[in-house]
């Protein structure tokens, strides 16, 4: 069984034969004796292989970054400084050769915007390996945390027939020849005669079908792949991400704040306890880009400071109408700071979450009881409220520097009063009959909540794109890789 360097680095049993392979980050030369630096993924650190005049010559000249080694020899106590162990080779087979003139990823400073060109390489560099190694920690995290507490890992559609947002931007999924479609007699696309006998589109949440699950097996969640066909470019946007998405029987609103809270804190402090090195780089890293922007701009905490504070403070909870206020007494509305206007009945921006956060609470908020009109059909309105001001049992899980993070809901669980939401918001009851079914038959109070998962790997890492935390961004004009 391969021995990875992570093993390597934790073995103190030294003066014995190992073996190491990996790919190489650097070389250089000193006198009689080459040091080059190997990696394998398994850790963000680094091996160093001396390579002493034993190794043929020749050899040593196909030791470029990038190269793929075999290195044999002697595990040994490290001479110099920096490290606790080196490998002193015996033996050296070159097992892939990178050209100096031709690879990409060279031992210097590439921009993010290099290495997402280079998407299929960049995984070898220390930053992105430290990305994608938290990334499995958290997905590892989630499920562990959602079998501990007696959920069942529900599968669902990715191809499905129904909108779960009501916003219509999805990827349309269909073999009917493009250029010359079957038409009904209106001149419409006849999609009866699609794979499905219906349209289909690439699902923009499992939530719906979630809810399914929850109706018989009480407590379930989904993780999966789903799609926007938002024509954005922005650095918190992508058409294919993933989403948890837990759903609850007979949990109520304050059920769902407890979950969410819970579930966050667990889920980053296991990050802390076990992407240590990972986080301390990126920590770093962190640091050095929030130095080149301006004074005003940087963040008031580093990264793993800002991980501390999310796992150690108890969430503020609100209503939407008291942060409204809050808002709107604050200095930074006075002063005309914010960007975008604050009223009761407008969806808060990201300026505006964040200062409850950062400049008011001190800690992670959770805001509930927004506005019905600038949200979701299923989630459950407030009884007894003036025209005009109803409130749907809807929470947002606001975190420093990024703003709202989750977004959740008790569900409406009254047939009518669904199916005339449905009807309000224009969409055709026919779609969802088996939705509304679930509340003809044994219908009952459940809560859940989404989660997406690029979004979380972004604030745990720190990075400043939603691009660099997905193996192979999907955005407009880019599908490569």
């Amino acid at each position: 069984m391969k021995t990875t360097i992570k093993q390597l680095l934790q073995s103190t049993d030294y003066n014995r034969q190992a073996e190491a392979k990996g790919w190489v980050r650097n070389r250089r030369s000193s006198k009689n004796v080459n040091f080059i630096t190997l990696n394998d993924g398994s850790t963000s650190l680094n091996i160093q292989i001396v390579a002493n005049e034993n190794i043929n010559e020749n050899i040593l000249k196909e030791i470029n970054a990038g190269a793929c080694l075999h290195v044999k020899g002697t595990w040994q106590a490290s001479q110099g400084a920096g490290q606790a162990g080196e490998l002193v080779a015996d033996e050296i087979i070159i097992l892939g050769k990178a050209s100096p003139e031709n690879y990409p990823i060279q031992p210097k400073a590439h921009s993010f915007e290099f290495l997402r060109e280079n998407a299929h390489l960049r995984s070898r560099t220390t930053t992105f390996g430290a990305v994608f190694r938290i990334r499995h920690n958290l997905a590892f995290a989630i499920h562990q945390y959602f079998h501990q507490k007696g959920f069942y890992y529900w599968h669902s559609p990715i191809i499905t027939g129904s909108d779960a947002e009501g916003a219509g931007q999805m990827f349309h999924v269909s073999t009917l020849p493009h250029l010359n479609p079957p038409l009904t007699e209106d001149k419409k696309v006849d999609f009866s005669e699609d794979f499905f006998g219906m349209e289909t589109s690439l699902t923009v949440s499992g939530q719906l079908e979630a809810e399914l699950g929850a109706m018989g097996l009480g407590n379930v969640y989904t993780f999966g792949p789903t799609f926007r066909a938002e024509n954005s470019n922005t650095s918190r946007h992508l058409a294919e991400f993933w989403m948890i998405e837990p759903e609850m029987a007979f949990y109520e609103l304050v059920d769902n704040m407890d979950l969410v809270e819970d579930f966050l804190k667990y889920v980053i402090k296991y990050a802390l306890d076990n992407c240590v090195e990972d986080l301390k780089i990126l920590d770093q890293k962190f640091k050095e880009e929030e130095e080149k922007k301006k004074k005003e701009e940087r963040a008031e905490m580093g990264l793993l400071e800002k991980l501390q504070f999310v796992v150690n403070n108890p969430f503020e909870r609100l209503t939407y109408t008291e942060a409204v206020e809050i808002l709107l007494n604050s200095p930074a509305h006075k002063k005309k700071k914010f960007q975008y206007p604050v009223s009761w009945g407008v969806d808060l921006q990201s300026e505006h979450e964040r200062y409850l956060v950062e400049k008011h609470f001190k800690k992670p908020v959770i805001l509930n009881n927004y506005p019905k009109t600038i949200k979701a059909f299923y989630m459950k309105q407030n009884e007894g409220e003036e025209v005009g001001k109803e409130t749907v049992r809807a929470m947002d899980v606001l975190f420093p520097q990024i703003g709202e993070i989750v977004g959740g809901s008790q569900r409406e669980e009254d047939y009518d009063k669904l199916l005339a939401r449905i009807k309000e918001v224009g969409i055709d009851p026919n779609n969802l009959w088996w939705y509304l079914d679930t509340r003809k038959f044994g219908t009952a109070p459940h809560s859940g909540f989404g989660l997406g998962f690029e979004r979380l790997v972004l604030f745990v890492t720190g990075m400043g794109n939603i691009r660099d935390v997905i193996p192979f961004p999907r955005t407009p004009k880019n599908a490569s890789f």
